[in-house]
């Protein structure tokens, strides 16, 4: 059977060799009509690429790593999956990297990317600021940094959801249904996600005139503990007039569900709980918990569309800016009882 070459696809196609070069490597101006009719051109012939020769040829490895702290994480997999289904629609291979939040893992793996010649990097999350402090300089690496905040902001592009406002925004939510005395229930690890998310929490407090104190307002968990529900039902008896939280994550938003039902709290009439990420577990729960939901696909596109524009721009007038991703609000019966799911943005 004869191989189909480039030149095939042109002649079908009725186009240019350079046009179908361009089409291939999304380089240079096309219509629109011309692309599908090349590409569906190349769908039929079953049209493969020499990626080695072409790699060689561009001096590109059409690879991109991507350092995620917690594959297992929603929020991350989510993020990470459609960053990789973009990414390959572009011609992109993606190596995802799962640090554990280990820096010596992450150590290896920026090391492995790095030999083997990606052309960009895309780091997710992280209480540590970012930055490439290894014998060979992969700085000259183009990368975006999600969630984490990069050592040196000059040298790259910043991408956050919105954590302040979905925080704020949540609190004025338990407030709104009647709430006095919430508190935010968050982990140990401060990363400026996290931070953002508390900040947000007592300044809703503050413009709606809620008395606090903020350490007393805090409860302090870690679900993975064997002793989670001894420390929740201790701080309950010390905050004997908690009538609301705003859970850090759906994680330990979940749990607490369990946990204050165990203890005999009748929710969410004695207790109102709102979370962060909107999980798809949050449906199942009951109550349902209302949360705070990223636009994950949002961030996968300005996310790749930023980096791509490094790589072929490395002098990109977006270098050093900062890109904030709004939120929404969904509510559920942990806020309202009886309610069907809505979102409010």
């Amino acid at each position: 059977m004869k191989k189909i070459s480039i030149k095939d696809i042109a002649e079908l196609s009725g186009v240019s060799v350079a046009t179908v070069s361009r089409v291939i490597n999304n380089n240079g101006r096309f219509s629109e009509e011309t692309k599908n009719k090349i590409l569906e051109v190349i769908k039929s012939t079953g049209y493969q690429m020499n990626y080695s020769a072409k790699s060689l040829r561009m001096n590109k490895s059409f690879s991109i790593g991507i350092l995620v702290p917690d594959i297992s994480n929603y929020f991350f997999a989510d993020v990470v999956q459609k960053i990789e289904e973009i990414l390959f629609n572009k011609g992109y291979s993606t190596i995802i990297c799962n640090t554990a939040r280990n820096s010596t893992k992450e150590t290896a793996y920026l090391q492995m990317l790095e030999s083997k010649g990606v052309d960009g990097l895309i780091v997710i999350s992280g209480a540590e600021e970012f930055s490439f402090n290894y014998s060979r300089p992969e700085k000259n690496i183009p990368y975006i940094c999600i969630d984490r905040e990069p050592k040196v902001k000059s040298d790259t592009i910043f991408i956050s959801s919105n954590h302040y406002q979905g925080a704020f925004e949540a609190t004025e939510q338990l407030i709104a249904a009647g709430c006095q005395n919430p508190v935010i229930a968050m982990h140990s690890r401060k990363s400026p996600s996290a931070l953002e998310r508390e900040n947000g929490f007592f300044d809703a407090l503050k413009k709606n005139s809620i008395m606090f104190d903020r350490e007393k307002s805090k409860l302090n968990v870690d679900i993975y503990d064997d002793n989670f529900e001894e420390s929740v039902k201790q701080f309950f008896e010390e905050q004997d007039n908690v009538d609301g939280i705003f859970a850090i994550n759906d994680n330990i938003g979940l749990e607490l569900i369990v946990v204050l039902k165990k203890l005999g709290f009748k929710l969410p009439k004695q207790i109102k709980i709102i979370g962060f990420d909107d999980t798809p577990q949050d449906k199942y729960s009951y109550p349902a918990l209302s949360s705070v939901k990223q636009n994950t696909a949002k961030i996968a596109q300005v996310t790749v569309d930023n980096l791509l524009e490094t790589i072929s721009k490395p002098n990109s007038i977006n270098i050093g800016k900062s890109f904030l991703i709004p939120v929404d609000l969904v509510l559920r019966e942990s806020i309202y009882p009886g309610m069907d799911t809505i979102g409010k943005s």
